[in-house]
């Protein structure tokens, strides 16, 4: 058997149904839980892990995707630069679908536009260097996880004394909304998975505040099968104590306390900042911009240009669906108008997306 299988066994699975099962009729009322993870949401997905919960356990997902809480105005942006015949546009794949207001960069790159999809940032720096005429962005896009190396690449582009690569930033932290999601009274968390990739970075500790300030469990969890399900009976288990405090399942991967160097690399390049996130609007503090220092770099700065006044579809829901208000099935266009192959709104395009996840896995 090898490492992935264990985490899959049909009868460890059951066993472990069955106690979330026992946990569960001991509730004096039911519970919703809520992942903060993209990757979480498509496992959960996937392996049908809501059919395996008893009624008065629930499951809500959150802003977990990194891709669909991006604004309608970074993508208008990152638009309005793809049409410069002088600019390569460098991107992870998910964003390319992403509608903007009048257009995606799909749609741009069909047209023309010099628009790449690379596997790391430092793939972009090394166009740049090749390309010493053309100007070079790349689209930073994601949370903790993927902010250092983007820090790294712009600490690399210094060090090449590059004057043509920019990063467009959109990155955003984890803990801050998951404040205002568990302030909401109409939401009614009891309980958080939290995310396993952001808390390889920023470590357990970072959700202590979360624990303390509403009382509620916090479980750092896998994304195998019995991993998710571990994770919800660790918060059966402390609801049913009375207890508040962060534990970590996948400890495998995930310590207590942060990856110190990965975050001195991304402090050293970026600064707390004020973000909007898509469904949440303007979250203070919740976002990171480049330091002046390194404010070359910075495509925002550096390459000003018109931008039309953003417009969200009509209809789309994936604002309330990202904050857990409404599941994708409660959407007027989920199957119908919005599709894999022509998404509406974000959470229908990412990978880890809910309503890409629920086309695929849900229906």
């Amino acid at each position: 058997m090898n490492f992935q299988d264990e985490f899959r066994d049909r009868l460890l699975v059951e066993t472990m149904t069955a106690n979330i099962a026992g946990l569960a009729e001991k509730l004096s009322e039911p519970v919703r839980f809520m992942e903060v993870c993209g990757t979480h949401t498509m496992a959960i997905y996937q392996y049908g892990i809501k059919s395996l919960l008893p009624e008065k356990v629930k499951l809500i997902s959150g802003p977990g995707c990194p891709v669909c809480v991006t604004p309608v105005g970074y993508v208008d942006r990152a638009v309005a630069y793809s049409r410069d015949p002088q600019v390569i546009i460098t991107t992870f794949g998910d964003m390319l679908r992403v509608p903007g207001s009048d257009s995606s960069l799909m749609e741009e790159r069909a047209r023309g536009a010099d628009i790449r999809i690379v596997y790391s940032p430092l793939d972009a720096v090394s166009l740049a260097a090749a390309n010493p005429s053309r100007t070079v962005v790349f689209l930073g896009v994601g949370f903790e996880t993927t902010a250092p190396g983007i820090a790294a690449s712009i600490l690399r582009a210094e060090q090449m004394k590059l004057r043509n690569y920019f990063v467009l930033a959109s990155h955003k932290t984890m803990p801050v909304p998951m404040d205002v999601l568990t302030s909401d009274p109409e939401l009614k968390i009891r309980g958080y998975l939290c995310p396993a990739h952001v808390s390889t970075v920023i470590g357990g500790v970072a959700y202590q505040h979360i624990a303390e300030k509403y009382k509620i469990p916090c479980v750092v969890t896998g994304f195998e099968p019995t991993d998710v399900l571990q994770g919800i009976e660790m918060l059966l288990l402390q609801t049913l104590r009375s207890e508040s405090r962060v534990e970590i399942q996948y400890s495998r991967a995930v310590r207590w306390e942060c990856n110190s160097k990965a975050l001195e690399i991304l402090y050293r390049v970026f600064e707390t900042s004020d973000a909007v996130w898509r469904g949440l609007g303007n979250l203070p503090g919740s976002g990171l911009s480049i330091r002046e220092l390194y404010g070359r770099f910075d495509a925002e700065r550096a390459l000003p240009v018109e931008l039309p006044q953003p417009r969200e579809h009509d209809g789309c829901a994936c604002g309330d669906i990202l904050k857990g208000k409404l599941s994708p099935f409660d959407c007027p266009l989920f199957a119908t108008a919005c599709t894999p192959e022509s998404p509406v709104g974000a959470c229908m395009v990412s990978s880890e997306g809910t309503c890409a996840a629920a086309y695929k896995y849900g229906r």
